[in-house]
């Protein structure tokens, strides 16, 4: 069992910069791919990023590419999202999960644990 909990949502302008991060609970973190997803209102959860084990292959989906950047800390039990130039349509609740295949995937279906998300709002 994998308890997660995200932080560091907020409001922030367009252009800003925010930095998401995702604490684990359990000794067994480094077994885990994890993934950022968001999920705008009346809108379906969409994959934001993910990142295998190690840290040492990310993915990222297009419309984040060159903008965010996933990263990890095993000895931490902690998973980040670091988001720049951001834009409105980044606005959402963002999730963290957890993936036992360890390697890391788009796939939301793949993913077994999941956090309660935190807010994050871009103004124009």
């Amino acid at each position: 069992q994998v308890q997660l909990v995200e932080s560091g949502g907020g409001l922030v302008q367009a252009g800003g910069s925010l930095r998401l991060s995702c604490a684990a609970s359990g000794r067994t973190f480094s077994r885990y791919a994890m993934g950022w997803f968001r999920q705008a209102p009346g809108k379906e959860r969409e994959f934001v990023a993910a990142i295998n084990w190690s840290g040492g292959s990310t993915y990222y989906a297009d419309s984040v590419k060159g903008r965010f950047l996933i990263s990890r800390d095993n000895a931490k039990n902690t998973v980040y999202l670091q988001m720049n130039s951001l834009k409105p349509e980044d606005t959402g609740l963002y999730y963290c999960a957890a993936d036992g295949n360890r390697i890391g995937t788009w796939r939301t279906a793949e993913y077994d644990y999941w956090g309660q998300g935190t807010q994050v709002t871009v103004s124009s």
